[in-house]
């Protein structure tokens, strides 16, 4: 049997009520994307393959769409007399089946006949041969070979080059597999978040009979000594002395960027939980050009385990009135 048209409306990514024009706008499309002397040596097998099935899914809906309306003209043999009336008078072709192939033929007076071959005839399997063992290999493509990909803050937020090393199979001449170091290298981006996947298509392992699978790299984060990530927001946490948080208290930091910010509070008392937002100094947001998160500095007031009686006393006639 042939293969089955849900596959060919897969591979062209294509709905199955799509006409001709549209069937034709796809394929190009596709044959420009996967042309083999568009890809690199990695990926030139996989492109070799696809390209391969592209065409093969094209001609087979193409003649499909053609059976269909030329068999819609073959009943039993007495719509070619009503076709060839259509086309005057019954000189036009004329339309009649055969038994040896059960196939409708076009004959007209003086020319050879012309077979409208059907597209699933186990007949033409010579033709299908090709996209039959690309259909089998693009369904099994190796499982992806997966690692992580561990990056700083300031590596997220100011973007950086990382090469990145790894072994996979590689299968030889002689059908063995063996191990290859292979190396490439990663541009981060700046804003980039944890679970981001950078892909390196047909770099993975290669099996027998199977598609050279993908490398896949996923992002993680390091934790931080001072920034702890939200979004696309950073958080600084802060421990202010009690005497501070009364009397007036500043410090100073810096940024991922390496700036160095200072935050005075000089005329009000710093309540614990207290959040100061810096707008504009958080991560890069990668989907807007130039846009950035907020920093916000989290104030934590820390209180003394104990006081003497004399403290206790002083503090009470400070405090007395204030609240």
């Amino acid at each position: 049997m042939g293969n089955p048209p849900e596959l060919y409306h897969k591979i062209l990514n294509i709905p199955k009520d799509t006409s001709p024009q549209e069937i034709r706008a796809a394929y190009k499309n596709l044959v420009k994307k996967w042309h083999p002397d568009k890809h690199p040596p990695s990926s030139k097998p996989e492109a070799e393959a696809r390209f391969k099935a592209i065409s093969e899914a094209y001609e087979a809906l193409l003649d499909q769409q053609e059976n269909r309306a030329v068999f819609g003209l073959c009943n039993d043999g007495r719509a070619g007399e009503r076709a060839g009336g259509a086309f005057g008078g019954g000189v036009g072709p004329r339309m009649e089946r055969t038994r040896s192939d059960d196939l409708c033929t076009r004959s007209a007076p003086g020319t050879p006949a012309r077979e409208f071959k059907k597209v699933y005839s186990s007949g033409n399997s010579g033709g299908r041969r090709a996209f039959a063992e690309f259909s089998s290999s693009i369904m099994r493509k190796a499982p992806p070979l997966e690692r992580k990909l561990e990056c700083t803050l300031e590596e997220l937020c100011r973007g950086c080059k990382k090469e990145v090393k790894f072994t996979r199979d590689v299968v030889t001449k002689n059908g063995s597999i063996v191990k290859k170091e292979v190396a490439q290298t990663v541009v981060v981006k700046p804003g980039w978040r944890k679970g981001k996947q950078v892909v390196f298509e047909g770099m993975g392992d290669e099996r027998p009979g199977c598609l050279p699978a993908d490398a896949i790299f996923t992002v993680s984060e390091k934790k931080h000594p001072t920034f702890k990530r939200v979004g696309n927001d950073l958080v600084l946490k802060a421990e202010v002395p009690l005497a501070g948080a009364l009397t007036g208290w500043s410090f100073s930091f810096r940024l991922l960027s390496g700036r160095k910010v200072s935050l005075a509070f000089q005329d009000e008392v710093i309540c614990p939980g207290l959040e100061k937002v810096i707008r504009g100094e958080g991560m890069p947001i990668p989907e807007q050009k130039g846009a950035r998160g907020d920093l916000k500095v989290k104030l934590e007031v820390v209180f003394p385990k104990e006081l003497t009686d004399e403290q206790r006393a002083g503090l009470a006639e400070i405090l007395r009135g204030s609240c």
